[in-house]
């Protein structure tokens, strides 16, 4: 029995669409934390999805992370726990470090 966390980076979904229309660099995680997975659904077998609405700001910390989109409640408190604890290189725009809103996926895969 073995439980995967993923985290969909691909999936990352900035929320200024302007951004996209200038010399722009989207943030980059640098350190990322598995979440704990829930013992009650690891022992259910329950596979489950948490998107993550925040700011990463000009340092690369995550700010007010907020679920924005869960598949089930008790994924909630552990993913927003583990980004909390993310780094990001900094999103840039024009060369200067900006913060940006992004909603971040957290998935959660239990694989026997």
């Amino acid at each position: 029995m073995k439980t995967v966390f993923k985290f969909l980076f691909a999936g990352l979904l900035l929320a200024v669409p302007a951004f996209a229309q200038t010399k722009a660099e989207p943030p980059v995680p640098v350190r990322t934390v598995a979440p704990d997975y829930p013992d009650e659904l690891r022992r259910d077998g329950v596979s489950g999805i948490v998107t993550v609405k925040c700011t990463i700001d000009e340092q690369g910390n995550v700010v007010d992370p907020q679920v924005e989109k869960s598949s089930n409640g008790a994924f909630d408190k552990p993913a927003v726990a583990a980004l909390k604890k993310w780094k990001f290189k900094p999103a840039k725009q024009d060369g200067a470090p900006v913060a940006i809103k992004v909603s971040i996926p957290i998935k959660f895969v239990f694989e026997s």
